[in-house]
This record gives C-alpha cells, sequence and structure tokens, in this order.
C-alpha cells in the first residue's frame, strides 16, 4: 500500500476484512506510518526504497494524484499488478507511457471505480445491458457535496482536492464522468462550463457543468459541484421504450415502461453500507490478480475518462 490517508486506511482495513494478511504500508508522513503500525499491524518501513525493497506482488496506490503515474509506473516496472486509486492523474503527462507498460507487460491494471458497486448504478447498468427499456437517448448524472465535510479532521483548504492543479471537482467528482460512459460508451466533449469554488474561497473548480455526445448517439449531462451544503447523487436515463431513475437518497432504483408507468422498483439490500462497495471492489481486484481476469475499469477506460475530465475544465474555464 502506497499512501495511507483516508482511502488507503480504508483500503487497509478492507484487505483485513478479506483476510489479507501479508501487507506492507508506505506513508511519506511519518505521523501516518506509525498510525498505521498501531492501529492495524502492518509492516511499515521508513522509506519508499525500502517499501519496494520487500518485492511486492500487489501494489495499491492511494497517494494524492499527481503522484500516480509515477509510482504506478514504477509498479509496473517492477512486474506487479496495480490498483491505482482515482483519478488515474491531475494530467495527461506520463499517461500514454504507463499505458504503454501495462500493454507490453500484459499486468493487470485497475483504476478504481467504487461507484460502479453501488447497487444503485450497478442496477442501471444491468437494465441497460439487458435491454429494458431500449436503447439510450439521453442521460442526466449529478453529485453535489460539500468539501468541507469530506475530511473533516482536516482544513479543506491544505487538501490536494483544494489545489487548482491536483484538485477540483472535475477531477475528485470523476465518478459520474465515469458512470457516463459506463453506461452509454465513449464520448466526445460538446460542451462545458466550470466555475470556481468561491463560497469556499478556493481557486479550483467547484462547479461544473459537462455536456457529451456518446458514439451511440445519445447524449449525457454531467453536473459536478462540491461546494452544495446537502449531498445528492442521482442519474436518470431516458431510452426509447422507458426510462431509469436512480435517487442516492430515496436508496431506490425506478424502471418506467413505454406507457409511463413505473413498473419495476430496485431497493438497496437491507443493512447495506457505503463501505460494501469499497469492500466489493477490491474483492473483485483480488479475485482478477489470482485468476488471471481482466479487472473493470482498466486503464484505457481510465485514461478516456481522465482526458475528458480535463477537457472539460479546459474548454468550460475559457468559456467563462
Amino acid at each position: 500500500m502506497l499512501g495511507c490517508g483516508s482511502i488507503g486506511t480504508r483500503h487497509l482495513r478492507n484487505l483485513r476484512l478479506l483476510g489479507v494478511q501479508d501487507i506492507v504500508a508506505f506513508d511519506a508522513m511519518p505521523e501516518r506510518r506509525e498510525a498505521i503500525r498501531r492501529d492495524l499491524g502492518v509492516r511499515v518501513p521508513e522509506t519508499l526504497e525500502a517499501a519496494w525493497g520487500e518485492e511486492p506482488q500487489i501494489v495499491i496506490v492511494a497517494t494524492p494524484p499527481s503522484e500516480h503515474v509515477g509510482l504506478a509506473l514504477e509498479a509496473v516496472r517492477r512486474g506487479c499488478r496495480v490498483f491505482l486509486e482515482k483519478p488515474l492523474s491531475h494530467n495527461l503527462e506520463g499517461v500514454s507511457t504507463l499505458c504503454d507498460a501495462v500493454n507490453r507487460q500484459r499486468t493487470l491494471f485497475m483504476v478504481a471505480c467504487n461507484m460502479r458497486f453501488h447497487p444503485g448504478p450497478a442496477a442501471i447498468k444491468a437494465f441497460l445491458d439487458r435491454g429494458d427499456v431500449g436503447a439510450p437517448i439521453a442521460a442526466r448524472l449529478h453529485t453535489g457535496s460539500y468539501l468541507p465535510r469530506w475530511r473533516p479532521w482536516q482544513d479543506y483548504r491544505t487538501s490536494y482536492s483544494a489545489s487548482p492543479d491536483c484538485g477540483g471537482a472535475v477531477l475528485d467528482c470523476i465518478h459520474e464522468l465515469d458512470l457516463a460512459l459506463w453506461y452509454l460508451g465513449p464520448a466526445r466533449l460538446r460542451g462545458a462550463l466550470v466555475c470556481p469554488a468561491r463560497s469556499l474561497d478556493l481557486h479550483t473548480d467547484g462547479v461544473a457543468e459537462i455536456l457529451l455526445q456518446h458514439d451511440s448517439g445519445a447524449i449525457s449531462s454531467v453536473h459536478l459541484n462540491f461546494i452544495q451544503r446537502d449531498y445528492r447523487r442521482s442519474c436518470q436515463i431516458v431510452a426509447e421504450e422507458g426510462t431509469l431513475d436512480w435517487d442516492f437518497e430515496a436508496h431506490l432504483v425506478r424502471r418506467y415502461d413505454q406507457g409511463g408507468s413505473l413498473t419495476e422498483r430496485v431497493t438497496e439490500p437491507t443493512g447495506w453500507e457505503s463501505n460494501q462497495m469499497y469492500l466489493d471492489e477490491m474483492r473483485h481486484f483480488l479475485e482478477a490478480a489470482e485468476n488471471g481476469g481482466r479487472a473493470m475499469n482498466p486503464i484505457e477506460e481510465a485514461a478516456e475518462t481522465l482526458r475528458l475530465a480535463l477537457e472539460s475544465r479546459r474548454v468550460g474555464s475559457a468559456a467563462k
């Protein structure tokens, strides 16, 4: 494990829950190394070089995005299978080199996509794959939350999320872009507007509206923000033979038929908690590593999502 912040610590705890025993973790911050050593009992080298010296077979990269490509490339060159936290990077520098290395080594490489393992988006995908509503025509995806509540133990202004270079709503809330491509396939950017998080006294992007045209002919509108005081997440898909609607707060997916009638409801499993999607995501990756299978969201898909996100930031910022 490289990086032991909030998401890295979550992955460490989940690895323990999944029965993984031989774990080595490293973080550049001494206080984090001490906390992980004390609380989780994993081996914690004092330097990155010492961590590489443990000769890992699997590397999980959960550092700030600016470090992703360099660490992942080193892991691939060492013959490791790699699980990389989202986003793939904060820019495209080195991404093609990393893609080439992954393909040359034919190694397992997965970029985190935990929302694909949430019961709501998973149900939407299942309806689409079965053709229950016919061909999609248009989609609307929304996520809104409040950055200062993401990590209440930390001053949000000092987090990488607040950085104009490495953070921002478009990159940090990239899940909805990933879902749009997962649902509707490859796409081109048709328009974007991005505004800074002025209400949080930040210069980085806090609100974004993104319009995509997919190769299938469908269009999708993606709204991302981390300035919204409450938490909202939703998806609506209009298709030729019906409509799909997911509401995060209602814990519910609805399917409407050609006549506009509600014909099917999919609710979250009783007692389901959000950590389950992270557990399922990691289990999926570990099973692919053990069985030699293909993991969800391989590097080529994640690179395309990143390209669209960065293009959205560039075009959206220039449009103001």
